[in-house]
């Protein structure tokens, strides 16, 4: 925890148990007694906080200040996680249509409105200062979204007309539901095909009609499921990966070189301050348009089909643009 939550931490205490030792304290701040000291002191004198030293209950207390301004912490609001986690329910509430949960989505929002309006700061304020933009959004209404998580709780197999937009066609299919999941503001349902005998992800927006099926949904092991689509890069799934290597400019390292692009990924800066970024990968597609993102601040240095890819799809690029100006 920061020095500020330590702050907060220290105050609960004294509150709570009226009389804690140093023992305690250290032990629940998990820091130093030097540190512990430093914060103390700092509480004291800056803050007018009134913490002493009773020998006779072997701990520290509050005592009533001698002088000076009343002891006050400053207003503390949410880390990063957990506003996140507050303004991205809130917003989610926002878009259910209000026929049918109505009544019970009412107190969860008020609820929100009293956590997020936590401190010295109201909700309208908060609901100012603070958004989530979601970049390349496709409309939040799935149509057949209720029947496919019904059946996907309930372990049905479920009849699709799906279209795929990248070979532009539709087919008829009968899948297995394992489980839905949320990536990049998009849903998404993991399935096993029986049209093609293994594991496919389809986006649920593009699920033209959908046919709730008597016969029982097939189990896949969830470690296999676990192998099948979390291993792979982004949203494409597989089991047989290729591990890309990436070198980013020093002007573009210095922010590449704080994200996560996938949890095995293995990254270093090089003499010449390039940032060298190693990852996995299954199926190229989504990887070329996460690199094509910082244009000429990236190079893929292997393998060669992926910089293959990458060479030709720039190239058709540019040509759209020759000897225009």
């Amino acid at each position: 925890m920061d020095r500020s939550e330590r702050f907060y931490r220290i105050d609960q205490l004294l509150l709570r148990d009226s009389v804690v030792s140093l023992e305690r304290f250290l032990a629940e701040l998990e820091v130093s007694r030097a540190t512990f000291k430093r914060d103390l002191e700092y509480l004291r004198d800056r803050l007018n906080a009134p913490i002493v030293w009773d020998r006779d209950a072997g701990g520290y207390r509050y005592d009533q200040p001698a002088s000076g301004p009343a002891f006050a912490l400053p207003g503390l609001w949410f880390n990063a996680s957990e506003a996140h986690a507050l303004l991205m329910m809130q917003q989610l509430l926002g878009e259910l249509h209000p026929e049918l949960l109505g009544p019970h989505v009412a107190p969860l929002q008020a609820r929100l409105r009293a956590l997020i309006a936590s401190g010295e700061h109201s909700p309208e304020e908060v609901e100012r200062r603070f958004r989530l933009v979601h970049a390349a959004r496709r409309k939040p209404d799935i149509p057949h979204f209720g029947l496919i998580a019904s059946a996907t709780l309930n372990r049905q197999r479920v009849r699709l007309v799906h279209y795929n937009r990248e070979r532009d066609e539709t087919l008829t299919r009968d899948v297995s539901p394992q489980q839905i999941v949320y990536y990049r503001d998009h849903w998404y349902l993991d399935a096993w095909c029986h049209l093609r005998d293994g594991l496919r992800s389809f986006s649920l927006d593009a699920v033209r009609e959908a046919e709730r099926l008597d016969s029982a949904a097939i189990a896949i092991d969830e470690t296999l499921l676990r192998q099948h689509f979390e291993t792979g890069y982004g949203i494409f799934s597989g089991t047989s990966l290729t591990w890309a290597q990436l070198r980013f400019s020093p002007a573009r390292a210095r922010w590449v070189a704080d994200e996560i692009w996938h949890p095995q990924q293995r990254g270093r800066f090089d003499q010449y301050g390039n940032w060298l970024l190693e990852l996995p990968y299954s199926d190229q597609r989504e990887l070329v348009m996460d690199i094509l993102r910082h244009g000429a601040d990236v190079e893929v240095l292997a393998p060669a089909s992926l910089r293959a890819q990458l060479h030709q799809t720039l190239t058709d690029a540019a040509a759209l643009y020759a000897g225009k100006p």
